[in-house]
């Protein structure tokens, strides 16, 4: 009896422990980055995956589902929001959370890591991409997922430059049809929306890079539910394979269907069932 009482506490401390985290197995600490709290359906889980509520300067800007193992996003989902201002600092962040227990709940720099809280970059490189393993690659670029471009305000936008938010994503596509879609089609689409979801993602590759630890995405995608009021008026959706200069544009549904074929026939859903699928 005893015994099983003091396991019992020990479970219990465990999650109060990990309640001091923003890292944690649901976003149930940021659901405003999803129209009514409904998140993407777990079709799109990785084997060992991180909820991220992306958190700098205190306070929450997106959320991002993680997947440790490949060290890439599955999704980053935000509220479009574009702002004025350009890139709004030269360095990139690392997520502590998944390194270890710690205390640490912003986004930080690997040198702050290493230098003022005696983490090893092995330690960091175990659980998520590094600054290195970018600057192996070639013929792609850092891909965001949530794009400084679609965030107002300097700290938001500061908020998007950090690993756990980027693939490895073609170049040209990244300065081509995807930076037209971000820059242009978004800001077309969204007029007159009160408010507009969006979650971007990557549908995991067969191949990897930087000494095989970052996987490459087969294809990127996007999808956004715009509501005017309180009522969600129109959705649509984007895709493009990691390795063209191509951009299709597509139905909420037929993106929905799209990536159920990729994801082995398994049903994907993104939104909650008001948004419109057709």
């Amino acid at each position: 009896m005893m015994l099983g009482l003091l396991l019992l506490l020990q479970v219990l401390s465990s999650c109060l422990w990990l309640g001091h985290s923003e890292v944690v197995p649901s976003f149930a600490s940021c659901p405003q980055f999803f129209y009514e709290g409904t998140f993407p359906n777990d079709v799109l889980h990785p084997d060992n995956p991180a909820w991220i509520c992306q958190r700098f300067s205190n306070s929450y800007r997106y959320a991002t589902l993680y997947d440790r193992r490949r060290r890439i996003p599955v999704y980053s989902a935000y509220i479009y929001k574009p702002g004025s201002g350009k890139r709004p600092h030269t360095w990139w962040f690392v997520e502590p959370q998944l390194i270890n227990k710690n205390n640490l709940k912003d986004m930080e720099r690997e040198s702050v890591l290493i230098n003022q809280h005696k983490f090893t970059l092995d330690q960091i490189k175990d659980s998520q991409a590094v600054l290195d393993d970018y600057n192996k690659m070639t013929g792609l670029d850092r891909g965001h997922l949530s794009p400084n471009g679609h965030q107002d305000g300097r700290e938001s936008k500061t908020a998007t430059f950090t690993l756990t938010n980027i693939v490895p994503q073609d170049s040209n596509l990244n300065a081509g049809q995807w930076n037209v879609y971000e820059a242009k089609t978004m800001a077309k689409m969204s007029n007159g929306c009160t408010t507009t979801y969006v979650i971007t993602g990557a549908v995991p590759g067969n191949s990897y890079v930087a000494d095989g630890r970052i996987n490459r995405p087969s294809h990127i995608w996007s999808a956004a539910c715009c509501v005017v009021g309180t009522q969600p008026k129109k959705a649509w959706g984007v895709i493009a394979e990691n390795n063209k200069d191509k951009v299709e544009n597509l139905s909420l549904g037929d993106l929905e269907a799209r990536l159920s074929t990729l994801y082995r026939g398994r049903t994907v859903t993104l939104f909650n069932n008001t948004c419109p699928r057709k």
